[in-house]
């Protein structure tokens, strides 16, 4: 394929898979389950959080940490009890358990109290392209207060060549314009152009097929590959392929 008719191939795929149905079999389901902007960007952050394995076991999960917050994840973040803490943990998914849980409660309750909350913190190191550094910056925010250091691996940092697949994605989530219904776009501080594609084993195989990637790793260097490829497609709006090469992988065993 040409240039031209491997952009053509993807931005088709883009439509075929950046629909509403995409939201039934997807985490992003669960920041759409609510209305005020703490509640979605916290329940985004959750759900990304544990976006690893079994897609129908991350939706059921995240849905468990929902209800263990009594559906109202903001307030609960602001005003739980100790007590209330107690009740996560109980909680597990895969190498993420209840006393990581509880540390996450926790560091969100001190952005939101001392940091302007998660939209302006992530804004708040952004560079032209890239939000690399930022996501960097705010790992070490977010485990500024004392914390478990196990808890630490379940936040990735791209500076030390990880892709960042799960954050990328909440990124995307959050930041994303999407006129089709799936991407929430409630952070309008970080452009859409400046996201990077939430690389993982399916949409890396797929952009390998397709000459996107040479790297073999699904680390920070292929991402930084991939990212100026797709941005060559889409300037603008790069990580809009991600539905094209996850559609293709996941659903097309491409």
């Amino acid at each position: 394929m040409t240039q031209s008719e491997l952009k053509d191939f993807l931005d088709e795929k883009v439509l075929q898979y950046n629909t509403l149905d995409f939201i039934e079999s997807d985490p992003v389901q669960i920041p759409h389950l609510f209305t005020q902007k703490e509640d979605i960007e916290i329940a985004g952050f959750l759900s990304a959080t544990i976006a690893w394995g079994n897609r129908k076991m991350i939706i059921k999960n995240s849905h468990r940490m929902m209800e263990l917050m009594g559906n109202t994840p903001y307030d609960f973040v602001m005003s739980h009890s100790d007590e209330d803490l107690v009740r996560l943990e109980t909680f597990v998914h895969r190498t993420f358990n209840g006393q990581d849980f509880i540390g996450f409660i926790k560091s969100l309750q001190n952005i939101y109290k001392n940091h302007d909350g998660l939209e302006a913190l992530f804004a708040k190191h952004q560079e032209t392209n890239s939000m690399q550094k930022s996501i960097s910056e705010f790992k070490k925010t977010f485990f500024d207060i004392p914390h478990l250091a196990r808890t630490q691996k379940h936040i990735s940092d791209p500076l030390n060549n990880s892709a960042a697949k799960r954050i990328n994605m909440y990124l995307r989530w959050m930041c994303r314009q999407d006129n089709k219904g799936v991407d929430l776009g409630i952070w309008k501080t970080i452009p859409p152009a400046f996201l990077s594609c939430p690389l993982d084993v399916h949409s890396g195989n797929v952009a390998r097929k397709l000459g996107l990637l040479t790297r073999k790793q699904n680390d920070g260097k292929a991402l930084f590959e991939l990212d100026s490829k797709l941005r060559e497609f889409d300037s603008t709006d790069p990580v809009k392929y991600d539905f094209a090469l996850f559609g293709l992988g996941v659903f097309e065993g491409f």
